[in-house]
């Protein structure tokens, strides 16, 4: 897509009536795709949230483009997922929902955040890169993979956040 004729986009908060578009991205994106039902049962849990893009035209539809779900306890964060409708990769929308993510998880003081990423997603891994994310490990058997072929390894990245140092009083 030609950026100049891109649509803008924006990124805020999800809403109930977005589940049924997640699960639809989610499903277009991996193989083991999450319901909308799961989904909702995730956001629910006590240091989850998800942001999702849209486009950001006043006359575009408000429906969901991508969605990022990061879960946060004491000063670690994960990324459990980042999906972006086939149709809008490649034109930053990742990237927003990433800077999204870690601009709220700097705001609550996590200084740890891992995720796991299939080490042939190129486009993943170079969004993943460029925010400073850094191999830590693998995870064997962590993906499904298409015909009952066996399930197939993940890349577990971290990112360390400069917190500034509380004052002690």
């Amino acid at each position: 897509m030609i950026g100049w004729l891109a649509a803008p986009r924006t990124i805020d908060a999800l809403r109930p009536s977005d589940y049924d578009t997640l699960e639809e991205i989610h499903a277009e994106s991996f193989l083991a795709p999450w319901s909308a039902d799961e989904q909702a049962a995730l956001n629910e849990g006590p240091g989850v949230t998800t942001f999702v893009a849209r486009r950001g035209a006043a006359t575009a539809s408000r429906k969901p483009i991508g969605f990022i779900t990061v879960r946060q306890a004491a000063d670690e964060a994960e990324v459990l997922t980042m999906a972006v409708h086939p149709r809008q990769r490649g034109a930053g929308v990742g990237n927003m929902l990433l800077e999204a993510a870690l601009r709220h998880l700097y705001t609550e003081r996590a200084v740890d955040i891992f995720l796991e990423v299939d080490p042939s997603n190129a486009p993943a891994l170079a969004i993943y890169r460029r925010a400073g994310f850094e191999p830590v490990g693998e995870r064997k058997a962590y993906y499904a993979s298409a015909d009952d072929q066996p399930r197939h390894k993940a890349l577990t990245m971290r990112l360390t956040l400069k917190q500034p140092a509380l004052a002690l009083r």
